[in-house]
């Protein structure tokens, strides 16, 4: 994950690859039930900022490196594309009933066209960090973009070109990686 980027924007034609890829990723029952929002101009990024609470007074390390992001992707998630999918005829039920759902696959789905962006921005060579929309900020994030109640945010992706410094130590660099997590034929 980078947090902190060059000054240059990124190319149109990356950018519609990283999109392209995302929208490429497994859905339940083909149901689709992503979306996402891309600020890539400085007036959108820098609303972003703003509305996630973001203070422009404020300044930290981690975010006075992520703000150097020219782009912002924030994939969100339609709940409603599955519950409608799942009602059609081919799939055998006839109601919308959400108890059905052993996990929620629309945030599932959502989180794995999210990482499509993230090894895309990798293959490009750019760098990008996921980070999460702090739930206090969600509705006025939702009201600075017109984001419509039936899709919720899943967290955002800066997206841009790396720099020799990466940003600010995450986790990874203060904690060991687990190593009980693999486990074969049984637990």
């Amino acid at each position: 994950m980078v947090r902190r980027y060059a000054d240059r924007p990124v190319a149109p034609e990356t950018l519609d690859r990283l999109l392209a890829n995302a929208t490429r990723g497994p859905s339940a029952g083909f149901s689709q039930g992503y979306a996402f929002l891309v600020l890539d101009t400085p007036e959108d990024v820098a609303r972003f900022w703003a509305a996630t609470g973001a203070d422009p007074e404020t300044s930290n390390r981690w975010l006075d490196g992520m703000r150097t992001a020219p782009v912002v992707i924030v994939p969100l998630a339609h709940k409603d594309a599955y519950l409608d999918r799942y009602a059609e005829p081919d799939k055998g039920w006839t109601d919308r009933d959400e108890a059905r759902w052993p996990v929620p696959y629309w945030h599932v789905d959502t989180g794995m066209a999210a990482l499509l962006i993230l090894q895309t921005a990798v293959d490009e060579g750019l760098g990008a960090c996921f980070f999460g929309i702090p739930g206090e900020h969600v509705a006025g994030f939702r009201e600075a973009f017109g984001i419509p109640d039936d899709h919720t945010p899943i967290g955002a992706i800066t997206v841009g070109h790396r720099t020799e410094t990466t940003g600010s130590r995450g986790s990874a660099a203060r904690r060991e990686r687990r190593t009980d997590v693999v486990h074969r034929g049984r637990w």
